[in-house]
């Protein structure tokens, strides 16, 4: 959900990319609903590992496994950790709760992105 959300609010100032820690190798169907429901395109989703050379471009990494980012990353400083739930399993009720989340935390960063761009300039 986070790469589609912030391709459409943030594509300005985040390239996204999504990938998993443990990945399903699907996209469940109650993600694509609310993604849709919500004006969000899951056009080229995919749930796959992080690769190593998408590893190496990221200048941050949003961590939402719940799991301790010192125990899963090496070069944990870029990584921020973001406590979300995991909707997977649960109604759609839940995961518009989970998008909504989704969404405001990906326009906080956007929006820190943004100020700190204008303050380069």
């Amino acid at each position: 959900m986070a790469e589609a959300i912030a391709r459409g609010d943030a594509g300005d100032v985040i390239e996204p990319a999504s990938a998993g820690l443990y990945p399903l190798g699907e996209i469940p169907s109650h993600t694509r609903e609310a993604l849709n429901r919500n004006g969000y395109s899951a056009e080229g989703l995919a749930s796959k590992p992080i690769a190593p050379e998408a590893w190496r471009r990221a200048d941050i990494v949003i961590n939402m496994s719940g799991r301790m980012r010192e125990l899963e990353f090496e070069d944990y400083e870029k990584v921020e950790d973001w406590h979300v739930g995991d909707p997977y399993g649960e109604d759609s009720a839940v995961y518009q709760k989970i998008l909504e989340e989704i969404r405001g935390r990906v326009n906080g960063l956007a929006q820190q992105l943004r100020e700190k761009q204008r303050s380069m300039v």
